[in-house]
């Protein structure tokens, strides 16, 4: 028998602000993901400015620039982000039937939630709740965009579950594996010089983890660049 989830007992830090979307513009910039978005960063500035205030997460499309690119240029303290080794397929990921991205090589995700009053729910369990709140869950893409702007959104032991995304088998069927983010203890294969990093990696759809929310947002918005 399945029984209903339970919150953990531990508090969270609160969940730091999104930067202006100006300094948004200037942080991926300085990775160089508007240029190799195909961008450049004069047409992603005007394109900002047109918007007005406008509050939300900028987030490059992943077919431009998928999560494998994107993973590695995250950072806590002095630690590289990275992708577990048993997911060479996460660019695979695509996003679920009313998470897909707009078609425009930017986007803003509005409304972002960590979902920390989740935690220790599975994603079974998570996903009918958050549609059934008229919210959207982030995809992979959209999480790793999130840590990229604001690092500390990773807290240790309240990180993220990125739902939106998940991988169809060649028969139609979900893989069970969905990905999240959350921070590495250096333990097993991420190897000791990884701890404090934050990882990208997966869980099973049906399995619980208390250090786990799901991160969700009200909305996609197409950016005019």
């Amino acid at each position: 028998m399945t029984t209903s989830p339970t919150p953990t007992t531990s508090t969270p830090a609160p969940v730091p602000p999104l930067p202006p979307l100006a300094e948004q513009v200037e942080r991926l910039v300085a990775l160089g993901l508007a240029d190799a978005a195909g961008v450049s960063p004069e047409r992603l500035r005007d394109a900002v400015d047109r918007l007005g205030p406008v509050a939300g997460l900028l987030v490059p499309h992943p077919d431009r620039l998928p999560p494998s690119v994107l993973a590695p240029l995250l950072r806590l303290g002095d630690r590289p982000g990275f992708v577990v080794e048993d997911m060479t397929d996460v660019d695979a990921f695509a996003p679920i039937p009313g998470a897909e991205p707009p078609s425009s090589a930017f986007f803003l995700v509005t409304g972002l939630q960590r979902g920390d009053e989740m935690a220790n729910w599975s994603p079974d369990e998570a996903l009918p709740a958050i549609t059934g709140a008229g919210r959207t869950p982030l995809t992979l893409a959209e999480g790793i965009g999130w840590a990229l702007q604001v690092p500390d959104v990773l807290d240790r032991n309240h990180c993220y579950m990125t739902i939106g995304s998940r991988l169809r088998k060649p028969n139609g069927r979900l893989d069970a594996r969905t990905p999240a983010l959350w921070i590495s203890n250096g333990t097993g294969r991420d190897g000791k010089e990884r701890r404090n990093a934050p990882k990208v990696g997966w869980c099973w759809a049906g399995n619980r983890h208390t250090w786990l929310g799901f991160a969700s947002a009200d909305a996609r918005v197409p950016l005019d660049v």
